[in-house]
C-alpha cells in the first residue's frame, strides 16, 4: 500500500495509526498493539511517519527509521493546535498527521543510543544538583530557625556545620543537632554521588570528535559541551545557526501589526536548562573579558559599553550557539580571528 503519510499516537501498549492517501484521504485509524504495527509498517513503501514527540519516540523512531521510513517527530505544542473538540486516542492521530504536513514546522530529531545515553547522563547529574541544593537549603533553612546562620555554597557547610554542631553555648536542641547531622551526611553522600555521574559523563563523550570541537568554544567547558551535544547532536535538523539560537530561545521576542514591529526579551524557548546553561558559559567568558586584548574580548568590551552586562551576555550566548552549530556541521575547530571579524562588532 502507498501512502503520503502514516501518523501514530504513541502508548505504552496500545497505538493509534492513522493513514492518509496521496491525496490526503483519511484511509484508516484504528489501534494496534506494538507486535501489529511492526507487521503493518513493514508492510507499507517507504513514507513518513510521524509521531508526536513524547515518552519512547526516540526508541520508536529509530525503529521505524530501520524499516526504511522517514520519521518526524512533532513537538506537542503543534499538535495541540490541530487536535478537534475532544482528546482521544483517534483524534491525537489525526492531530499529529496534519500538524506533520504542515509548511516550515521543525521536526524533532530522532536521538541516537549514544545520544540518549550522554542525555540520560546529564538529567541524572541535574538531578543530584537540584537535590544537592534542596538539602542545603533545608539545613540553613533549620538551622536559621534556632539563630544559627551559615553563609552561602556547600564548602562553607562541611566547615561550619560540624563547628555548630559541637558548639554547646548555642541554641540548637539535641533534635536540631541530630537533623543537621543526618543532613549534612546527606549532603556528604549527594556530592560523592554527584562526583561519580560527573566523571562518568566526561569519560563519555571523552572520544567524541563532536565534544571536542565544541570544548575548543569559549564559555564550553565539560558540562556545557556535553549538555549541548545531548540536546543538539549533529545540529543536521537546523538549517543554520540563527536557527539553532532561535530554538534555543536567545533571539529577541517580536511583536507586530500594522506594519509596525516592536522586540522584547528573549523568547525563551526549547530548552531551559540548556539556554540557562549556555548563558552561564557566555557569562563566564564576559567576566574575563578585560584581561585579553583579542577581537574576541573587544567585541564584548564594546557591546557591554553600550547595552550593559545582561544584555552583552545573552548576545554573546546567542554568538557561542550559532558558532557550535557551525563547529557541529562543518567539523571544524573554533577560530577567534574568524568568529569576531572586525566587521561585525557593533551587532
Amino acid at each position: 500500500m502507498e501512502l503520503k503519510l502514516v501518523a501514530i499516537d504513541l502508548a505504552k501498549h496500545v497505538f493509534q495509526i492513522c493513514a492518509l492517501s496521496k491525496n490526503g484521504k483519511v484511509m484508516f485509524n484504528r489501534k494496534l498493539s506494538a507486535k501489529k504495527l511492526i507487521e503493518e509498517l513493514t508492510k507499507l513503501a517507504p513514507t513518513v511517519v510521524a509521531m508526536e514527540a513524547c515518552g519512547s519516540a526516540h526508541h520508536w523512531g529509530r525503529r521505524v527509521q530501520a524499516l526504511g521510513h522517514e520519521v518526524r517527530l512533532i513537538p506537542a505544542q503543534h499538535v495541540k493546535a490541530f487536535r478537534r473538540v475532544h482528546k482521544s486516542d483517534t483524534h491525537d492521530a489525526l492531530a499529529i498527521a496534519e500538524a506533520a504536513q504542515r509548511p516550515k514546522l521543525h521536526p524533532v530529531a530522532v536521538k541516537s543510543l549514544e545520544q540518549q545515553d550522554l542525555q540520560a547522563l546529564v538529567r541524572r547529574r541535574q538531578q543530584l544538583m537540584r537535590q544537592r541544593n534542596a538539602v542545603a537549603n533545608q539545613l540553613r533553612g533549620i538551622a536559621r530557625e534556632y539563630g544559627v546562620n551559615f553563609p552561602l555554597g556547600i564548602k562553607p557547610l562541611y566547615r561550619d556545620v560540624p563547628r555548630a554542631l559541637e558548639d554547646g553555648e548555642n541554641t540548637l536542641t539535641p533534635i536540631a543537632r541530630t537533623l543537621l547531622a543526618e543532613l549534612l551526611e546527606d549532603l556528604r553522600q549527594l556530592d560523592e554521588r554527584l562526583a561519580a555521574i560527573t566523571l562518568k559523563l566526561a569519560t563519555h563523550v571523552k572520544a567524541n570528535q563532536h565534544y571536542q570541537r565544541l570544548r575548543t568554544i569559549p564559555g564550553f567547558g565539560p558540562i556545557v559541551a556535553a549538555e549541548f551535544l545531548a540536546a543538539v547532536g549533529s545540529a543536521q535538523q537546523f538549517s543554520s545557526g540563527r536557527d539553532l539560537a532561535a530554538w534555543l530561545g536567545l533571539v529577541p521576542r517580536q511583536d507586530g501589526t500594522g506594519g509596525r514591529v516592536k522586540l522584547y526579551g528573549i523568547t525563551k524557548h526549547g530548552d531551559r536548562q540548556l539556554r540557562t546553561t549556555v548563558i552561564h558559559g557566555a557569562r563566564a567568558v564576559v567576566r574575563w573579558a578585560h584581561k585579553h586584548n583579542h577581537a574576541q574580548s573587544r567585541w564584548i568590551i564594546e557591546l557591554k559599553a553600550r547595552r550593559g552586562t545582561n544584555r552583552t551576555v545573552v548576545a554573546l550566548a546567542n554568538k557561542l550557539a550559532r558558532i557550535a552549530w557551525a563547529i557541529l556541521i562543518h567539523g571544524s575547530e573554533y577560530e577567534l580571528e574568524r568568529a569576531f571579524r572586525p566587521q561585525t562588532q557593533g551587532l
